[in-house]
């Protein structure tokens, strides 16, 4: 029988790093999808795992679990540490536009190669207008519909009623879908 999740954590929290891994392996996918999502990019993605991870050891002592499950807590781990990453990554474009430009400019071939890949245009699409809903929703949507964890369990990492985040997530499906349909008109 496997350990559960409290026994983990509650080693983790005393130190123990073989339990961390046992963590690590049974939570890195849904966190790396999480990420993802959250990105759009499957190699920010894959940082974005890594950070969160380096962040729930280091925290390892705040963890919160909701009905002995780590999972929605590594989420959101992994949500603010995505949206940490975006804020230093706004600030060190805004210090490179500020820097002379360089004589070459040729083209990085990774780029145009990442830009066909067919998935992550659409979910580039997506989170363009996920990122317009108001932050709540943004929440709730990563949470809820995108990585499945339950309304009761998400509510109760996010510190809202059941009732709430159902509404949050209602309304958000609401904005998206006129979001899209919008975009798509206008892309025609």
């Amino acid at each position: 029988m496997s350990p559960t999740d409290q026994e983990l954590w509650s080693a983790t929290a005393a130190g123990n790093t073989a339990a961390f891994g046992v963590l690590f392996d049974r939570y890195a996918r849904a966190v790396y999808n999480h990420a993802f999502r959250l990105t759009g990019s499957w190699s920010l993605a894959e940082d974005m795992t890594q950070s969160a991870f380096l962040v729930a050891w280091r925290r390892r002592a705040d963890a919160r679990l909701v009905d002995g499950s780590a999972l929605p807590w590594l989420l959101v781990v992994t949500a603010n540490t995505a949206r940490t990453e975006t804020r230093s990554a706004r600030r060190w474009l805004a210090l490179l536009r500020r820097l002379p430009g360089e004589r070459d400019t040729a083209a990085d071939p990774a780029d145009e190669i990442a830009g066909r890949i067919d998935d992550e245009r659409r979910t580039r699409t997506l989170l363009a207008a996920v990122r317009r809903l108001p932050r709540a929703e943004r929440e709730a949507v990563a949470l809820c519909v995108w990585s499945g964890v339950s309304y009761a369990d998400a509510a109760a990492v996010l510190g809202v009623s059941e009732t709430a985040l159902r509404s949050r997530v209602s309304r958000a499906r609401a904005r998206l879908t006129r979001q899209l349909s919008n975009d798509t008109v206008e892309d025609r």
